[in-house]
């Protein structure tokens, strides 16, 4: 019996000691992986700072390359057509009102960018002939809350307005361009379309940036919360920028916790 109950004790102990092994084998690789973690959580957060800096200056980069552009293609515009250079000025006051001051701001509100491309559209408006089919559209509920916040990425209009007096055939009857500004259930959206000239314009050197560079700055400053559509039909060219601005403040706020 005593050589059972020693057997048993040994036994016992064995396990013992197998048992606080093991213990201390999970403490130590636990300790490792609170280090591991530790470790990657800070080189993403090092790469989170380092990827928002990178965003910055790229973004400032595409913002200082901008202004000069647009305001290159307004000045050529007022002067071709001197008889209307009183209205043209008028409206040119305001948007460079808006390009030194709100511009230099991260944010606008929606009324303001909408405000500003309605004023850059009467701009244009004196290269169009009188029997150009132009169409303006407001499609807005002023009452939402988002309508008058600041998420709203300032000059994110100029391309696609741009871009489609640019390609219209402005003498022609049978020519068009339409311009429909949206703000519902806290969306933007801004839909242009416009008949393509039969006659392809020059390239010139230094154009402008374009819409490759509102892709960028869009992706930049919403990423998945913009949607950035284009497409030719016949001779029709369509252009559509959505931005879910509740799903961007949402995220925003979000990441201030």
């Amino acid at each position: 019996m005593e050589i059972i109950e020693k057997i048993e004790e040994i036994h016992l102990y064995l396990a013992l000691v197998l048992f606080l092994f093991l213990i201390g084998i999970v403490i130590y690789f636990y300790i490792k992986f609170q280090k591991s973690e530790k470790k990657r959580i800070e080189s993403e957060d090092k790469f989170l700072r380092l990827e928002g800096k990178i965003n910055k200056l790229e973004l400032q980069s595409l913002e200082a390359k901008l202004n000069p552009h647009l305001f290159k293609n307004i000045l050529n515009s007022i002067q071709s057509h001197a008889y209307q250079t009183y209205f043209a000025l008028d409206k040119l006051a305001n948007v460079l009102d808006y390009i030194l001051y709100e511009s230099r701001k991260k944010f606008v509100t929606p009324k303001e960018e909408i405000k500003f491309a309605q004023n850059l559209i009467e701009i244009n408006k004196i290269k169009v002939s009188p029997l150009f089919d132009l169409k303006v559209k407001t499609k807005i509920n002023p009452n939402e809350p988002l309508f008058e916040q600041k998420f709203m990425a300032p000059l994110i209009s100029i391309d696609l307005l741009e871009n489609a007096f640019k390609h219209a055939d402005l003498q022609s009857s049978d020519s068009f361009i339409s311009v429909i500004f949206e703000f519902k259930e806290s969306e933007f959206t801004l839909s242009v379309t416009n008949k393509i000239s039969g006659t392809t314009p020059l390239k010139k050197e230094k154009a402008g940036i374009g819409i490759e560079t509102l892709e960028q700055r869009l992706s930049i400053i919403y990423g998945q919360y913009f949607k950035l559509d284009r497409f030719i039909e016949g001779d029709v060219y369509f252009a559509q920028l959505k931005i879910n601005l509740i799903g961007y403040k949402a995220e925003m706020l979000a990441a201030r916790r």
